[in-house]
């Protein structure tokens, strides 16, 4: 998959909050240590994500963008 963002980090998803509309969902990064992204629900549902996937954490701007290779 092509993004334009150049900023990107490997992580560890260590939870899942889910929301009717949004959901929170954590990360662990070797620097800084932790991130969190806030997205719909659905996307979270169509990433499948859950506590242990690894990912690709895509920054752009304030947006943090979970890849899920």
């Amino acid at each position: 998959m092509k993004f334009g963002a150049r900023n990107n980090l490997k992580g560890t998803v260590t939870s899942v909050k889910k929301g009717d509309i949004m959901s929170l969902v954590k990360f662990k990064v070797s620097k800084p240590g932790e991130l969190a992204s806030v997205l719909t629900t659905e996307s979270v549902e169509e990433l499948k994500l859950k506590k242990g996937d690894e990912v690709l954490l895509v920054i752009k701007a304030i947006h943090v963008l979970p890849v899920k290779e």
